[in-house]
């Protein structure tokens, strides 16, 4: 790995580079995080994270001096977000750890920058970069173990996922993204040793946190290791060896169909196969009403007909949920809903009164009859859906 930072790019925005220096360059402020990590990698760069040496209030102070509009959104924790035209950069106070439970930590602010860096969770996520000249600043060989793929916790591996039972299944994404399913790993071993930790975390966290895994490029291998080792028994004992297949065999389809990664569908493939199962889950993760819904249309009965006929039943998203699940038709046949809008029945209930129906059930039952016709007839017009009409009336 370099010892600085690839120039250009989101280096070379003039906003960001005048924040640094009135943060007081390299001394007082530097990059760290995720716009390192992935900079090193030569990923695209999404969000810019940036520490310092200052206290929010004299952030604030110093950003209101020089015109930049800061939000104080977590005083309490050091964290101030600036405004800049590339979008929001938000910076933090240096911090230790005085206390935490295994899910919330009280943070005291800190001045020395490798005492921040020994709070962080992953050597990789520990790297910090000068702003001005894009010097690495690494305290725990984080740079090495991005270059060999190595996800590796700073320090004692089970004493950090004491300060936070989520870093165990943050450990698993980051293996899915920037490492190699390693069984012999101590890392690992250590999340297997403290995965009953998990059932303190909250549900909202841990299907936020399996989503961004199973969105990753490709979660099998990562997602094998937690079933050997039983670390989705405390958080979702359903997920076996068989959702992992289905995970693998849904993420083939994917890259058949052209569909990007989708961690709630993998979320789906995952779960039990019946819509019902399915949904207990979904509840206990509690996932929302949408996600729900999304699952019941997935894993519901079978709809019969072509593919647009199985979009206009169950809408575009829901049919080729249904065909990357392997629930319906072929990939190839998904190619045949692009730029395809659903169309509406050209014929209602007062049409049929007007032909001589009354109000009631028989209104209702004989258009579910005509829609069937209409979708037969590949959904044509209004004259044409009258004279279906007429055809059934006629009998």
């Amino acid at each position: 790995m370099p010892e600085a930072l690839p120039p250009g790019g989101w280096r070379d925005d003039a906003e960001l580079t005048r924040l640094c220096a009135v943060l007081g360059g390299g001394e007082g402020a530097r990059f760290v995080g995720g716009a390192v990590r992935d900079s090193l990698l030569g990923l695209p760069v999404k969000d810019v994270d940036v520490a310092t040496i200052h206290h929010p209030q004299e952030v604030m102070h110093r950003l209101k001096e020089a015109g930049i509009r800061a939000v104080p959104t977590g005083l309490a924790h050091g964290t101030v977000t600036a405004i800049l035209p590339m979008g929001p950069i938000e910076i933090t106070t240096l911090r230790h750890d005085v206390a935490t439970d295994g899910r919330h930590a009280t943070v005291a602010f800190a001045s020395d920058w490798q005492e921040d860096a020994a709070r962080r969770d992953f050597t990789m996520n520990a790297l910090y970069a000068d702003p001005m000249t894009g010097a690495l600043h690494d305290y725990f060989g984080g740079s090495a173990d991005l270059a060999a793929a190595r996800v590796r916790f700073i320090g004692d591996a089970r004493a950090r996922i004491d300060e936070d039972h989520l870093r165990i299944l943050r450990y698993f994404r980051f293996l899915a993204r920037f490492g190699h399913a390693d069984a012999a790993s101590s890392d690992y071993a250590a999340c297997v040793a403290k995965a009953a930790t998990m059932m303190a975390l909250s549900r909202e966290r841990v299907a936020d946190e399996l989503v961004k895994l199973l969105g990753t490029a490709d979660p099998v291998p990562a997602l094998r290791l937690m079933v050997e080792g039983h670390i989705f028994a405390p958080i979702l004992p359903e997920a076996g060896m068989d959702g992992v297949d289905r995970v693998a065999a849904l993420i083939a389809r994917e890259r058949e169909m052209g569909e990007t990664p989708d961690g709630l569908l993998r979320l789906i493939a995952l779960l039990p196969a019946e819509a019902e199962p399915a949904d207990k889950v979904a509840a206990r993760l509690k996932l929302s009403n949408k996600v729900r819904a999304r699952i019941a249309t997935a894993l519901g009965e079978k709809v019969e007909g072509d593919v647009r006929a199985l979009a206009y039943r169950l809408g575009v998203r829901g049919a080729l949920d249904r065909i990357a699940l392997g629930r319906a038709l072929t990939p190839a046949e998904a190619g045949l809903l692009a730029d395809w809008t659903v169309p509406r029945l050209p014929v209602g209930g007062g049409d049929l009164i007007a032909r001589g129906l009354t109000a009631g059930p028989e209104v209702a039952q004989t258009l579910r009859a005509l829609e069937d016709k209409w979708i037969a007839a590949g959904y044509p017009g209004r004259e044409d859906a009258l004279a279906l009409a007429d055809q059934l009336l006629e009998r």
